[in-house]
């Protein structure tokens, strides 16, 4: 017997959505409630393989499915007296909004066209699902542009003086059909009419447009690996536009946008579901239902309360009210800003839906820093032109340079500008990059649950839809609102959540936790085994670190101390210097600026531990460049600038990054070394003598880029003399001010001879992003020239600078740890580069046993989150 690859809904025996995909589960599950669903089936994903040499006993199934359609609706495929029409809707296992192809009204010809006037008694109906059919079966299987279908039926509404498609006579659409009948046979040949040729193109067109490029770039922009491709739902069509008694709808649960408990939506009266979506018209809110259909409007928050209870999380719902009767067309987990996530769990919690490893579970990790953007200041708000006020379709704040294409975002950005809003009437699926790369969007057209809004909430891109006092040409690249034009040059702020635009740039003001986010955090220290710290060097930052939860510093690189003020030229002087007295004498400059430095670090870290890694980068980054600066530093020094240039000249590496730096430096040149350590210690002390009571959680001093235990031990007997010789002048004690040394393990060798290198470090901190250059063989500046392509050609899933490659820099990981701990028991182990931020990166540090994370501070939430979620998979992988 072959395999079965067409189901009926709610007749899989073992549905999952890897095989049904999303919206088949959700047909099948909403089926099986007895709610009411149009009849159909779905052709399961494992055929999307298959693309369009579908094998003949998949087709033979098709074919039987049409049959039990026909059956259980009472209608006949391709029959001129009683036309059965269907959808042809993708769905993956995961939700892409808008990403992929949909046919609506499938098998209308010119017979089935006056079979369908004839049953409803009602032609212009029949005529506007005929138009309908012709333009969405055009676009998406013939390939036909979309905009070219636009102009005809423009161009017949502008000649009947109509504004809405809704406002066409049966006559003026039977002029589109025409005029779209005239299209197709220009760009493609004939439009086909046999509903079973027609049925069957759709299918294959829906199948590959998982391939098609919009989707393909969603999948890479939101990381979705590992899916075999869309299954195909074929469902009875349903209709909302017989009149004002129908119409459709998308609703959710709860606010998508806030989180707030409540039925939230919108729909529209005699229209089908991409009128809704496609932001073609403007939708009516959800509550205004109760007015206008109030029987269907009870049926369908008890359907939205049924859903919800059931699935025990926020449902995304679209519905199809046809002649007062309402019908229910898909339903899934709906996608949500961080702000709605973070509340909805938490409130879920609170109404006993689920608990708080669920609730943690729900939350993703990689949105939290949406809820640490800047927000726009409301008394500057006061102060500013508002321009227009649209729908808060997507919250937080923007600021930018008005762009009008996705294209023209992309290749602006790529010329060297910053900061843009996509300015568009509405947006389509293809905009997906520009829409990714945008600071911000607003449409002219379009409601909450338009194509603009649903991704980029998806996104966490600030969003404003439906503001209907801007008039937007893209052609011409301008912008018009209360009769003054904005072009190119122009800055417009946007406020996702109140759906302001202002004139011009708003200031903004620092996010802070509190709330349900607190909750959400507070809940995240509960599980979690990981330490989470920050990366931090200068006061501000390690102030917000510890604002956000961060358990000490785990990096606080010396070498940024050395930018500001007249530091540069001392640290010029000290590279530059050809004796030791002479390097000695411009360290001794250095010195207390780095105290002061340290003191305020420890100041802000009392009772945690604080991690500070010795000079690493090369020299060449310090040196002077230009004349004016080679000048500067003759006069400093005291010598010709023909002696500076051949000094820095004599400095040249081949490759720095693995050139003269880190402990090679400290080796060299033992001076840098001490006046570094003796910096730290005296502030240490410092800290003691201003508060007897003061605290210290621990000073670890790092020696990066080791690659051989003798450098950790010439460089460790360089500490420990200078912290005695501070110890004794300040008579200070271990006891008092506690210490470790240890090492930076950012090299292969350093991994594979950890046992060695734990004997006389006292802990590790691996820096994985010299680690995974160091590795891979890859430059981290040079790499985005390929690593865009290796990640199409699926060499790796993810950027191995942005997420750790577990199978080979995290293989030297684990080695590292379980031989450091041969070497030293006690070994504390941490991971410092920017994978310390990084959700999946962090889980693989909790499966390795690491001790600690340590990340930027506005990715410290981040992390607590991950780690949490990483104790909690494991425990529930062992169930």
């Amino acid at each position: 017997m072959s395999k079965q690859y067409c189901f009926m809904f709610g007749e899989h025996p073992n549905p999952t959505k890897a095989i049904l995909g999303g919206k088949g589960i959700g047909l099948a599950d909403m089926t099986k409630f007895g709610l009411p669903v149009p009849y159909g089936f779905t052709i399961t994903t494992e055929c999307c393989h298959f693309g369009k040499d579908l094998p003949a006993d998949v087709e033979k199934q098709i074919d039987e499915c049409i049959k039990k359609l026909e059956e259980k609706s009472g209608k006949k495929f391709g029959d001129p007296t009683n036309p059965l029409l269907v959808s042809v809707r993708s769905g993956a296992a995961i939700s892409m909004p808008g990403m992929m192809d949909t046919v609506l009204n499938l098998g209308l010809n010119a017979e089935t066209r006056e079979g369908l006037a004839k049953k409803t008694n009602n032609p212009r109906f029949a005529a506007d699902s005929y138009r309908r059919f012709m333009q969405m079966f055009g676009n998406v299987v013939m390939e036909i542009e979309h905009d070219k279908f636009e102009k005809v039926l423009a161009s017949v509404k502008s000649k009947h003086s109509r504004v809405l498609d809704t406002d066409l006579t049966t006559e003026e659409l039977d002029e589109v059909i025409v005029g779209y009948q005239d299209l197709v046979r220009k760009e493609k040949g004939e439009f086909p009419t046999d509903p079973r040729v027609q049925l069957r193109m759709a299918i294959d067109a829906v199948f590959g447009s998982w391939s098609n490029p919009r989707a393909v770039t969603y999948r890479r922009l939101n990381g979705i690996t590992g899916l075999i491709g869309t299954a195909v739902n074929v469902q009875m069509m349903v209709f909302g536009n017989t009149g004002d008694r129908s119409g459709t709808g998308v609703g959710f649960t709860r606010n998508p946008s806030t989180g707030e408990a409540g039925a939230y939506g919108e729909y529209l009266l005699n229209a089908q579901g991409e009128d809704v979506v496609a932001g073609i018209r403007t939708p009516h809110p959800i509550t205004l239902m109760e007015q206008e259909l109030p029987e269907t409007y009870k049926e369908l928050m008890a359907v939205f309360q049924l859903l919800e209870k059931n699935f025990k999380d926020m449902q995304d719902i679209e519905f199809t009210v046809e002649e007062g009767k309402l019908f229910m067309l898909q339903t899934r987990s709906g996608k949500r800003t961080a702000a709605a996530a973070v509340r909805i769990a938490v409130e879920m919690v609170e109404e006993g839906l689920i608990d708080k490893e669920e609730a943690l579970m729900r939350i993703d990790a990689d949105s939290i820093p949406q809820l640490l953007f800047p927000r726009l200041d409301d008394a500057d708000k006061k102060n500013q032109k508002l321009l227009a006020k649209g729908l808060p379709a997507s919250p937080g704040a923007a600021i930018g340079k008005l762009a009008f294409t996705a294209e023209e975002v992309v290749k602006r950005l790529a010329a060297g500008e910053k900061d843009l809003i996509l300015a568009r009437e509405e947006t389509c699926p293809d905009d997906i990059e520009g829409m990714n790369a945008a600071k911000g969007i607003v449409t002219a057209r379009g409601g909450m649950t338009s194509h603009a809004a649903v991704v980029a909430r998806g996104m966490g891109k600030c969003c404003v839809s439906g503001v209907s006092a801007l008039h937007i040409d893209a052609d011409k690249q301008q912008m018009i609102v209360g009769g003054k034009t904005y072009g190119p040059n122009d800055f417009i702020t946007l406020d996702g959540s109140t759906g302001e635009v202002f004139e011009n740039k708003v200031q903004v003001v620092e996010a802070t936790v509190s709330g349900h986010f607190q909750t959400i955090l507070d809940w995240a220290n509960e599980f979690r085994r990981l330490g989470v710290r920050a990366n931090a060097e200068n006061r501000k930052d390690a102030m917000k670190a510890r604002e956000f939860g961060a358990e000490g510093i785990g990096l606080a690189r010396t070498e940024h101390m050395f930018f500001t003020g007249n530091r540069i030229i001392a640290v010029r002087e000290m590279i530059l210097a050809d004796q030791v007295e002479k390097r000695e004498e411009a360290l001794n400059k250095l010195l207390p600026y780095q105290r002061a430095d340290f003191v305020d670090l420890f100041s802000v870290n009392e009772g945690l531990p604080v991690n500070i890694r010795l000079l690493d980068p090369p020299l060449h980054e310090f040196l002077p460049s230009t004349k004016a600066d080679m000048k500067q530093m003759a006069e400093e020094m005291h010598i010709s600038v023909e002696k500076v240039e051949h000094l820095c000249a004599s400095m040249h590496e081949i490759n720095p990054m693995i050139g003269f730096r880190g402990c090679r430096l400290g080796v060299v040149y033992p001076e840098i070394s001490r006046m570094q350590i003796r910096a730290i210690v005296e502030a240490a002390c410092e800290c003691v003598e201003k508060n007897a009571n003061y605290k210290f959680g621990g000073i670890e001093i790092m020696i990066p880029v080791v690659a051989h235990v003798k450098e950790v031990e010439i460089l460790r007997e360089v500490a420990l003399d200078t912290i005695n010789k501070v110890f004794a002048e300040k008579k200070q004690t271990k006891e008092r001010i506690p210490y470790k040394v240890g090492v930076m393990i950012e090299l292969p060798r350093a991994c594979i001879t950890a046992e060695e290198i734990a004997k006389v470090a006292e802990f590790f901190s691996f820096g994985t992003n010299d680690l995974t250059q160091t590795t891979l063989g890859y430059s981290r500046d040079d790499a985005g020239k390929f690593i865009p392509v290796y990640l199409e050609k699926n060499v790796y899933e993810k950027d191995p600078f942005q997420a750790l490659d577990q199978t080979g820099v995290g293989e030297l990981i684990h080695m590292a740890v379980e031989r450091g701990h041969k070497g030293r028991s006690d070994i504390h182990c941490g991971i410092c580069g920017e994978h310390g931020g990084e959700p999946s990166s962090i889980d693989f540090c909790h499966r390795a046993g690491l001790d600690y994370v340590s990340c930027s501070p506005f990715r410290v939430p981040v992390a607590r989150i991950a780690a949490a979620q990483a104790a909690i998979r494991e425990k529930r992988s062992k169930q």
